[in-house]
Parts: C-alpha cells; sequence; structure tokens
C-alpha cells in the first residue's frame, strides 16, 4: 500500500484533518480567513496532483482518450451535483462568505450535508484507488493533497453548519458524520478494485482525479472574483510547482 498505509486509515487520517478543521473554525473567529488564504493553495496542490502524477499514470495504462474521458465523467459528476444541489466543497463555495457567516443559514443544511458527503466520499475513492498497487507511486502524493485540502474544507463546513444548525455541538457532529465517509469510500473502492482489477482501479481513480480538477477550477475561480489575481493566483502556481516536486520526490524515493 506504499506511503499511505491501508487505504481505509488513510482515508480516516485524512477525515480526521477535516474534523480538526471544522472545530477550529467553530471556535476561532479567524480561522476561516486563514483558511481562505489556503485554498488556492490547495486547489494549485490538487490540480498538480492530477496533471502531473495521475493523468500520466492513467493514460500510461489505459491511453490518453479513456484516461480524459474518466477525468470528465468525474468533473461533471461533481459539477451536476453543485449545479443542481449544493456546492460540494464549502471551502470553494462563492455563493456564501464564509470568513464572517453572520448570517442563520435555515435550509442549507440539509443540501450541505448531502453535497459534502458526496465530495468527502470520492476523497476515499481517490485515496484508495491511488494507494492500489498497480496504481504506481501515487498513494502518498494524494494523501498529502486531500488532506491539506481538507484543512480549509473543513474549517468552512463547521463554520457553516453552526450558522445553518445554531449549534455548535450538532455542527461538529455532523461534520464528524459527513468525514466518515472518506473511509468508507476507501472501503468501497478497495472491494469494488479486488473485483474489478487494473479497470475497477482506472475507473475509480478517474473520477476522483475529475473531481480533484473541478474543486481546484472552482476555489480558483471564486476566490479570484473576491480577491483579485495576484493573491490567488500565487499561491495556485506554488501549490502546482509543489505537487510536482512531491510527486518527483516520491517517484525517486519508491523507485
Amino acid at each position: 500500500m506504499g506511503l499511505a498505509g491501508s487505504p481505509v486509515t488513510a482515508g480516516a487520517a485524512a477525515a480526521l484533518i477535516a474534523i480538526a478543521g471544522a472545530a477550529a473554525g467553530l471556535r476561532l473567529t479567524l480561522a476561516p480567513r486563514w483558511a481562505r488564504r489556503m485554498v488556492p493553495f490547495s486547489a494549485g496542490l490538487l490540480s498538480g496532483l492530477v496533471l502531473f502524477g495521475i493523468l500520466p499514470e492513467l493514460a500510461h495504462k489505459n491511453g490518453w482518450t479513456a484516461s480524459a474521458g474518466f477525468l470528465t465523467s468525474g468533473l461533471v459528476l461533481l459539477w451536476a451535483v453543485g449545479r443542481w444541489l449544493y456546492p460540494v466543497c464549502p471551502a470553494c463555495s462563492h455563493t456564501h462568505d464564509h470568513s464572517i457567516c453572520p448570517a442563520t443559514l435555515h435550509g442549507f443544511a440539509l443540501p450541505l450535508l448531502v453535497a459534502a458527503g458526496i465530495h468527502a466520499f470520492l476523497d476515499g475513492v481517490g485515496i484508495a484507488a491511488s494507494a492500489q498497487p498497480n496504481a504506481g507511486a501515487l498513494g502518498g502524493a494524494v494523501l498529502v493533497g486531500v488532506s491539506l485540502h481538507k484543512i480549509p474544507e473543513g474549517i468552512a463546513l463547521g463554520v457553516i453548519l453552526h450558522a445553518a444548525l445554531g449549534s455548535r455541538a450538532a455542527a461538529c457532529a455532523w461534520c464528524a458524520a459527513i468525514q466518515a465517509l472518506t473511509p468508507l469510500g476507501a472501503a468501497v473502492e478497495s472491494a469494488v478494485s479486488a473485483w474489478l482489477g487494473l479497470s475497477g482501479v482506472s475507473i475509480a481513480l478517474g473520477l476522483a482525479a475529475g473531481s480533484f480538477l473541478y474543486l481546484a477550477y472552482h476555489a480558483v475561480h471564486a476566490d479570484w472574483q473576491r480577491r483579485g489575481t495576484l493573491p490567488v493566483l500565487l499561491p495556485a502556481l506554488i501549490g502546482i510547482a509543489g505537487a510536482a516536486l512531491l510527486q518527483r520526490g516520491l517517484e525517486a524515493w519508491l523507485h
């Protein structure tokens, strides 16, 4: 299983990071502002992992056409959920200012829980698929990228749920329930990949990679509209470069 260890354990670790972020968002008024600065960096990191790690690995095994199809399917899936249900990533949403959250968001809880749950489940799928032996040297890189994105995601989720539910205890409990879908997604992917083999791993990894691209674009676009080009572009480019270096370093170390 490589650097990521057991996929379910890795998914649980990523979920715990998001839950810790949610707890911070519920207690620290400045945390959402700090988390907002991390969004473009984590978006760049996720997109860099796809471009320099996941996509070349998929193309090597399945060809560029099939790989592009897998990525497109994952991207369209999250776009459809975000378009017609609710933005799947609270940290990337452009529909609400998470840095202050003064309004009581009655009615927001249910669609947010469903959409964030889909996002968390796909995170687990990506972690597990990248940790399979035939997925190449992706496990550690994908786990790092997903885990870093879980920090602003968890903080924003905690703040929004607190505003929607009016209770810190209820918000924290629901955050934990949502993030529990990350190790569940890892467990489901591991079971399916054992049955489907290489094709199952490729499809799962492609869907997860497409979802990462959607999150990266959505985060950068929304933040660019709020803060301007330079404050967003620079950390995003640093994230992309960091992903390339991380992937190259892991490949060199493992081989």
